[in-house]
């Protein structure tokens, strides 16, 4: 471990107050002579993902002369908890979901936050997601907006389509494609070792809108069985559309076969081979090069099966927890959580569920536009399959979805599910 130093300073990171002990001056840097704090942080975020991560850590180091070490890797539920185990927890730790988090959190090992200090900063879905018995030890990072349709806004334009605001609409332009000789949809499941999980995500964004928010929660806290009417019906209206060749490009096989990776490239063809795709923020990255923000790529956002009852979104995200309570660990966390860093994070092109953050801080209409989706939402909530058990969540959803588009019965899927959540929960 580094050396350890005190402080004698209030140091205020990002606008928010923390409390120091002896040793750092009034600006909290710390005086020549003196050995720097570190603080490490282990994650999943690595290349592209950890620069844009030390970008908003940078201006923490320079402020009080605290140096911070990162670690990403690609087995992080595996090495933290062996970390954690053994008692080397590094300091802070960010989590891709936030059921291990929480699951540390009720074992006693983080240090809880203040909430109050957050309360103008998020949501309280976003706090309560993160919180144990009321006690808040989670501060969010990154939203992953899910509920997104990306299209080519020249493709639409040459065919005379229009964005649709509900979800009748949106099957009506479907069958508008169709009848023109196009195909509405590219949906690629292939994702190795975790095919399936594009399908996880399609349904639980149909429950969402079917059932409402009371109802998905329940079905994700398992207080409804997973073969719950309601899931069935959300699952059929999934199979409505992936598993009808001429809705989807490359049909059932297709689905299941194409890298989720690829998927959307057939929208920017021309002419175009499909003209919709339902996909989180993130698939950003894996979109061909060259595009042009509201010229040849755009979003909008899936829309409302009734909008009387206001317009949902899914999302996924990265949540960060502190496990040792040192001064130099909870400044940093108080930099996390400031408007400075998520505005640094914005203009790098994560969307943030940060409400101290404009549209403006975004760096093309492309971004603001998604941010604009997660913004105008009257109801956020997580992807269902990373809350649940992950034999389940991670396990058996995925593996059902590749089944059910395959063409296995809707009810035989869910039940197998079902057996399979384990008993002690």
């Amino acid at each position: 471990m580094a050396n350890k130093v005190t402080w004698f300073c209030l140091l205020c990171v990002g606008g928010l107050a923390v409390a120091c002990e002896p040793t750092g001056d009034s600006t909290g840097t710390l005086r020549g002579g003196d050995t720097p704090e570190t603080v490490t942080i282990l994650g999943t975020l690595t290349g592209n993902g950890k620069e844009k991560l030390m970008a908003a850590i940078a201006p923490f180091t320079e402020e009080t002369g605290i140096q911070v070490e990162y670690e990403g890797t690609d087995a992080f539920t595996t090495l933290i908890s062996v970390r954690v185990d053994s008692g080397d927890a590094p300091d802070i730790a960010l989590f891709p979901q936030p059921g291990l988090m929480l699951d540390f959190a009720a074992q006693g090992e983080l240090a809880p936050q203040d909430r109050a200090a957050l309360d103008s900063a998020y949501a309280p879905y976003w706090l309560d997601l993160a919180s144990v018995d009321g006690a808040l030890y989670g501060v969010w990072m990154r939203a992953d907006v899910k509920s997104l349709v990306w299209y080519n806004p020249q493709a639409f334009e040459a065919a005379g389509y229009r964005i649709p605001t509900t979800w009748d609409e949106l099957a009506n332009l479907s069958q508008q494609i169709i009848a023109d000789g196009g195909t509405p949809w590219c949906i690629g499941m292939e994702s190795g070792n975790a095919t399936g999980w594009v399908g996880t995500d399609w349904v639980e964004e149909i429950l969402l809108r079917q059932a409402g928010a009371d109802v998905y929660d329940q079905w994700v806290r398992h207080d409804l069985p997973f073969n719950h009417p309601a899931v069935e019906a959300a699952l059929t209206t999934f199979g409505d559309i992936v598993r009808d060749p001429a809705q989807v490009r490359g049909g059932p096989t297709g689905a299941i076969s194409i890298p989720f990776g690829d998927s959307p490239a057939p929208l920017f063809s021309d002419p175009p081979g499909c003209y919709l795709h339902r996909q989180a923020s993130f698939i950003s990255d894996f979109l061909p090069s060259g595009l042009e923000p509201e010229n040849t790529v755009d979003v909008f956002g899936l829309p409302p099966m009734d909008p009387e009852a206001g317009n949902p979104v899914l999302v996924g995200g990265i949540v960060y927890a502190q496990f040792n309570d040192t001064p130099a660990a909870t400044a940093l966390m108080a930099h996390l959580a400031s408007a400075q860093a998520h505005e640094i994070w914005a203009g790098e092109g994560y969307i943030t569920p940060h409400e101290r953050v404009a549209l403006e801080a975004y760096p093309d209409d492309l971004i603001r536009n998604q941010a604009a989706v997660l913004q105008q939402a009257d109801v956020i909530r997580f992807d269902g399959s990373d809350l649940m058990p992950g034999s389940v969540g991670t396990g058996t959803f995925w593996t059902g979805m590749v089944d059910y588009v395959g063409g296995t019965d809707a009810a035989a899927v869910l039940d197998e599910i079902e057996a399979s959540w384990p008993e002690m929960e």
